[in-house]
């Protein structure tokens, strides 16, 4: 008896001591079995090179097996430890509450979500079932894939976090309460799936994003709340890993599209304009709860990009990019064309969506270089709030790129209202007219779909089942598939953008999934809508063309005509670009009227008699010692011009200009490298560093060649992080000792991390410098916690000799 107390004992402190046994065995025996193959390998006198291709397999699976598994250990520790542990050890990915005032944490909320996971389990895989599989299964038919259906869902025992939640008591509806939640979901969940005859699973599911939870109607009576909307603003952070029979679907090809699909349709169920909505009352309508609810439409016009990173290899190294861009707002994706062989293509691609919350909603251009033997590859990022633009016409602007070297990208944004008013579909049509894109709208289609009574039957007289397909132009929609039913009820909303609703025309067909049978069909002209009151129909039926049948479908419809209107900033707006903006018109303004000074102040000359583009922009250098000598300092804008002349030439009788082009500061600095001008901003809202490299003055000529012109451009870091993905780069200016870069920046960095950063600029050259052959011409350091970055400052700086680590 002692002695099996013992055992006991020993088995309850240590629970694993017969599985760490075994994980030895096996593993000596795989390194035997392994010795052994090598070793009848070589006995047989086989070629070696047979092993290279499964060897080099075996080792980037293992590779890709740990990080993922690292990956998925991480972030569920996250999600079981307790807040002072969470904040001491992931201090860069802090829960919302500890950045922004307005969340509040919800640990008790965690504490009721634990208690009612079990319960949380049995809805979602109800869900899955009745609505994500039917979805991938349609989705795996474009790859010819078919037979996907899952087996097992159990979502685990570690619950969904809410990291942090925000209500709403402002700018919303007395009518409904508004809920923001920042949650992640890093489970140990069982989810086995089936493709023909595959047998696949899915592990260590995680998911991040900010989800939205609207409650409306707001009712007198029980249960107060008539329903309840679920849904991502924008597309969360979605990651698993696959696992399958001899680990098939590891392989590269299969496992990519499997992955993508289940991806896609995941966010295109749960992100805008897709919602969950669960209805809690019979007294209020589900249409009200269903039916899409856009604020406008945003267009955006893909321009072109310049002074793209290189991604291709070439003969010599590093050859140019294939690049294609990818534009998302919340579940919607576009993408431009793919242009071959460059780093500045021009794309001039235009877009339309429907925005369901300006407010929330993101834009995402992501740019990638396409390369059809291996993965794409990034290019860098844009990203930036819809209510930008819904506050300020973004008209042809270049932007830089996130996460990427260097990098910009021109684009064109319009933000287009709604309109109840017939007659502004005239102005609409000829604005549209005037962009000479034939693909652009006038008009936004809600279309609800409500039920269909009294359907055919198919096959030998039985019910169908049936989806519903509904079409605008080339855009179509399609519904979930009801089983066996005469009578189905769909309850979903679609929107459709028009390109001109006095022709456009809406087709919609049911169809039974089966047999492909058409059981019924019907044609609507939308311009029947512009002679409705309000321009919309409410739950109206009509006839389906059947031949002796009395079909019925039910619909809603509303149109909403397009409307451009001057935007008036609020104080919800995104000031940060717009300061930045502020402060370049400001600076040219103060140059502009420099340059208008020194016109006037100085004496008439042949120069002056007759101006030119060349006497502005170009640069001349004087010998003479007579010539006079113009110094300006503009160091902040603000500063008084100083000008400075000296006796005129003998030669001409006249003050001569030293440098044509006065635009510039004169100064070359402390050390004689120049200057340069920089703007610095931080914004807490979006814990960004923004940086603006103006221009550079005064570069000096190498002495040893005085005829050599630097071809400059600016490096940045942001220190202690010296590596390429911290690294931003300008463009290069050729054979200029007076660039203008005029390039923005930006770097991802807490406001509690600012403080220990230093802020590293050099200014480097293609051509060779001084003796030493380095092309650092000169370096600016910036000591964050020196300087107040939380208002916009534009300033020059002395440029100084390198300094290495």
């Amino acid at each position: 008896m002692e002695g099996k107390s013992q055992d006991n004992k020993v088995s309850k402190a240590n629970p694993w001591p017969y599985m760490n046994i075994s994980s030895l065995t096996i593993s000596f025996l795989t390194k035997l079995a392994t010795a052994g193959i090598l070793w009848g390998w070589g006995y047989l006198n086989l070629n070696i090179a047979w092993l290279i291709a499964p060897v080099a397999l075996i080792a980037w699976k293992t590779e890709r097996r740990k990080d993922n598994e690292l990956k998925a250990i991480i972030a569920q520790a996250s999600v079981m430890a307790k807040e002072k542990e969470l904040i001491m050890s992931r201090l860069d990915e802090l829960p919302s509450w500890v950045y922004f005032p307005d969340f509040d944490r919800a640990e008790w909320l965690n504490k009721v979500l634990y208690k009612i996971w079990p319960s949380i389990n049995q809805f979602a895989r109800e869900l899955c079932k009745q609505s994500i599989e039917p979805a991938i299964v349609e989705k795996l038919r474009e790859y010819k894939v078919k037979g996907f259906q899952f087996e097992r869902l159990v979502l685990g025992r570690i619950p969904l976090k809410i990291y942090g939640i925000k209500a709403y008591d402002k700018n919303t509806s007395r009518n409904e309460v508004i809920i923001d939640a920042d949650i992640i979901y890093a489970g140990d969940c069982d989810i086995t799936f089936s493709v023909g005859n595959i047998k696949g699973g899915i592990k260590d599911f995680q998911i991040r994003g900010m989800m939205r939870i609207v409650m409306k109607p707001l009712l007198s009576t029980m249960p107060i709340v008539g329903g309840v909307q679920a849904f991502f603003l924008n597309l969360p952070a979605i990651n698993f890993n696959l696992v399958g029979v001899a680990d098939v679907l590891d392989l590269p090809g299969f496992n990519d599209i499997l992955r993508k699909t289940i991806v896609e349709q995941i966010a295109a169920f749960v992100v805008l304009p897709n919602k969950i909505v669960i209805p809690l009352s019979d007294a209020v309508p589900v249409e009200s709860l269903k039916i899409p609810e856009p604020e406008g439409v945003l267009r955006i016009h893909v321009v072109e990009a310049k002074h793209l990173m290189k991604k291709d290899i070439g003969v010599l190294g590093k050859g140019k990019s294939d690049p294609y861009a990818i534009i998302n707002v919340g579940a919607q994706e576009f993408r431009t064309k793919t242009i071959d062989n460059t780093v500045n293509p021009k794309w001039d691609f235009w877009c339309e969506c429907a925005v369901t919350s300006a407010i929330a909603q993101q834009i995402t251009v992501l740019l990638w270089d396409y390369d059809d033997t291996k993965g794409d590859e990034s290019l860098g990022r844009y990203e930036n709030r819809v209510t930008y633009t819904y506050f300020f016409n973004f008209l042809l602007k270049w932007v830089s790129l996130e996460q990427a070297k260097h990098g910009m990208v021109h684009l064109r944004m319009t933000w287009l209202q709604f309109s109840k008013n017939a007659s502004d579909l005239k102005a609409a049509l000829i604005e549209t007219q005037e962009l000479r894109v034939t693909s652009m709208s006038t008009a936004l289609l809600i279309l609800y779909i409500d039920s269909a009574k009294n359907l055919p039957c198919v096959r030998g007289n039985k019910q169908p089942d049936v989806y519903l397909e509904a079409s605008v132009g080339g855009n179509m929609k399609r519904t979930a598939t009801m089983l066996r039913s005469c009578d189905p009820i769909w309850e979903q909303g679609f929107t459709f953008l028009v390109s001109n609703p006095e022709s456009s025309i809406l087709h919609i067909k049911i169809t039974d999934e089966k047999t492909s049978f058409i059981v019924g069909e019907m044609n609507y002209n939308i311009s029947s809508l512009l002679m409705q009151n309000n321009l919309e129909i409410k739950q109206q039926p009509y006839d389906l063309q059947m031949a002796d049948v009395d079909s019925k479908l039910i619909l809603s419809m509303s149109l909403n005509i397009l409307k451009y209107e001057e935007p008036e900033p609020t104080s919800e707006e995104d000031d940060d670009d717009h300061d930045i903006n502020q402060l370049n018109k400001r600076i040219e303004r103060q140059e502009s009227n420099i340059s208008n000074t020194l016109l006037t102040s100085l004496p008439p000359s042949p120069l002056q008699r007759q101006p030119s583009k060349d006497s502005v922009n170009s640069l001349t250098h004087s010998t003479g010692s007579g010539a006079a000598i113009i110094s300006e300092e503009p160091v902040p804008p603000e500063e008084d011009l100083i000008v400075t002349t000296t006796a005129p030439s003998s030669v001409t009788g006249s003050p001569q200009l030293t440098h044509r082009n006065i635009n510039v500061t004169s100064s070359t600095g402390e050390a004689k490298l120049g200057r340069m001008q920089l703007s610095l901003r931080y914004s807490v809202q979006r814990q960004k560093l923004i940086i603006v490299v103006h221009k550079l003055a005064n570069l000096p000529l190498p002495q040893n060649d005085p005829h050599n012109i630097p071809d400059p451009y600016v490096k940045l870091y942001l220190l202690p992080d010296r590596h390429k993905e911290t690294k931003r780069k300008t463009a290069v200016m050729k054979d200029n000792c007076n660039p203008v870069f005029n390039e923005q920046f930006e770097y991802v960095v807490s406001q509690g991390d600012l403080n220990s950063r230093t802020l590293e600029v050099s200014v480097c050259t293609q051509k060779g410098w001084l003796v030493t052959g380095s092309n650092v011409m000169g370096q600016v350091h910036i000591n964050l916690s020196d300087i107040d970055v939380t208002k916009s400052s534009t300033s020059w700086y002395d440029l100084q000799p390198e300094t290495k680590d």
